[in-house]
C-alpha cells in the first residue's frame, strides 16, 4: 500500500506512463514522448561486486530481491520530478527530502527519515582561467540496500567515486556507509585545490595592494564572499560528521568505516580552519588597502594644497606689481585729459611734479605690498 504522504509523487511518477488517449472518429493524437532519463549510472552490488547492471529503477528493486546482502546504487544528473517520484515510491524515500532533491538550492544538511538517511554536500572546485570558485550540489539517499544520489553539477565526479569503490569490494561490501564515506572523502579532497587557490590569490591580491593598484578593492570584496561561500559548504560538514559518529554504536557502523570517517573529520577541521584564516586575512588586507588609500589620498590633497598656495603666491606677486604699475598709469591719464582749466598746465614745475607723484605712489605701494611679503 502506497504511503499516503507519497501520492503527490506517485502521480508524477504514474503520469509520464499514461498511454495518449484516442477519440473515435478522429485521427490519433500524436504520443507524447517520455522525458529523456536522467540515470547516470544504476548498479546493483553483491559482496561488494557488480552483479547486475539494470535498465531502470524499478528493475533495480527486482534484483535486490534475488539475494540477501545485494545493495543498489542508482546515480542520477538532475532529474525530472517524474522520475524521482517513480523513486521514491519504489525505496520509500521521505517526501520532504525528495522535494528539496528536485528543488536543490540546499543548505549542507544530515537529517535521518526512519531507516532512510538523506545528506546534502556542497562540492566546490577551483578554475583557474577565471580565478574563482565553483559549487556544486550533491543530494544521498542512503537505506540498508540501496544508494541514490542526485547530482545538480558537474562536480564531485561520482563515477570516480564509483570506480575507486569498485576496485575495492572489500570495502564496497560494508554497504551505504561505505559509500557514503568514499562521496564525503571526494567532497573534501575536492576542497584542497580550493584551499591551494584561494591561497594564491589572496598572495596575488597582497601584492597588488601594496602596488597601489586601484581595481584591488573589488577583487579583496568578490574573494572574501568566495571565501564565505566556502565557508557555508565546508563549515556544516563538521556538525554532519559529528552526526555520524555520534550513531557509530546504535547502527553499528563498521571500525574500518569509523576509521575513515574520522580521518575525514580531521581533514575538514583543516580546511575550516584555512577557511577561517583566509577571511581574517582578506580583512586584514581590506584594513591595510584603506589605509593606503587614504595616505595616497591624503599625498594628493598635499600635493594641490601645496600647488594652490604656490598659485596664491604667484597671483599675490602679479596684483601687486599691477597695482604699482596702475598707479603712475592713473597719474598719467588725469594729466592727459587736456582739460581747459587746469591749475598745473601752466605751471613750471607741473611736468616735474606729475613724475614725483608717479614715482612716491609706486614707491609707497612697493612698500607696502614688500611689508606684506606679496613681492
Amino acid at each position: 500500500m502506497t504511503d499516503r504522504r507519497l501520492a503527490p509523487l506517485t502521480a508524477l511518477s504514474t503520469l509520464t506512463r499514461r498511454p495518449p488517449r484516442v477519440q473515435t472518429g478522429t485521427p490519433a493524437a500524436t504520443p507524447v514522448a517520455a522525458p529523456r532519463s536522467r540515470m547516470v549510472d544504476n548498479a546493483v552490488y553483491s559482496g561488494g561486486r557488480r552483479v547486475a547492471t539494470p535498465a531502470s529503477a524499478a528493475e533495480s528493486r527486482q534484483e535486490l530481491a534475488e539475494g540477501e546482502g545485494r545493495l543498489a546504487w542508482i546515480g542520477l544528473y538532475r532529474p525530472e520530478a517524474p522520475e524521482l517520484g517513480e523513486l521514491a515510491e519504489l525505496y520509500d524515500l521521505p517526501e520532504l527530502a525528495v522535494e528539496d532533491a528536485i528543488k536543490a538550492h540546499q543548505r549542507p544538511k544530515f537529517e535521518r527519515y526512519g531507516n532512510t538517511l538523506f545528506v546534502v554536500l556542497k562540492a566546490a572546485r577551483y578554475r583557474d582561467e577565471a580565478e574563482e570558485v565553483e559549487f556544486g550540489e550533491l543530494h544521498l539517499f542512503l537505506g540498508a540496500d540501496f544508494v541514490i544520489t542526485v547530482r545538480h553539477s558537474e562536480s564531485p565526479d561520482l563515477s570516480r567515486v564509483r570506480r575507486r569503490l569498485e576496485s575495492d569490494p572489500a570495502l564496497l561490501a560494508k554497504g551505504s556507509e561505505a559509500v557514503l564515506y568514499a562521496t564525503l572523502d571526494a567532497v573534501v579532497d575536492g576542497y584542497r585545490p580550493v584551499v591551494a587557490g584561494l591561497a594564491n590569490d589572496i598572495d596575488e591580491i597582497e601584492t597588488e595592494v601594496f602596488r597601489g593598484d586601484p581595481a584591488v578593492s573589488r577583487r579583496i570584496y568578490e574573494l572574501s564572499q568566495e571565501v564565505l561561500d566556502f565557508q557555508r559548504a565546508s563549515v556544516p560538514l563538521t556538525g554532519i560528521l559529528a552526526a555520524i559518529t555520534a550513531g557509530f554504536d546504535k547502527y553499528g557502523v563498521d571500525e574500518e568505516l569509523r576509521s575513515y570517517l574520522r580521518d575525514v573529520a580531521d581533514h575538514v577541521v583543516q580546511v575550516n580552519e584555512r577557511a577561517e584564516g583566509f577571511r581574517l586575512q582578506l580583512r586584514d588586507i581590506l584594513t591595510v588597502n584603506a589605509t593606503l588609500v587614504a595616505q595616497r589620498q591624503n599625498e594628493e590633497i598635499r600635493e594641490l594644497t601645496e600647488a594652490s598656495i604656490a598659485q596664491g603666491e604667484e597671483v599675490k606677486k602679479i596684483s601687486a606689481w599691477a597695482a604699482i604699475l596702475f598707479a603712475p598709469t592713473l597719474v598719467g591719464t588725469v594729466y592727459g585729459m587736456n582739460f581747459a582749466v587746469m591749475p598745473e598746465l601752466n605751471w613750471v614745475f607741473g611736468y616735474p611734479f606729475a613724475l614725483l607723484l608717479m614715482l612716491g605712489v609706486s614707491l609707497t605701494l612697493y612698500a607696502v605690498f614688500k611689508r606684506r611679503d606679496w613681492i
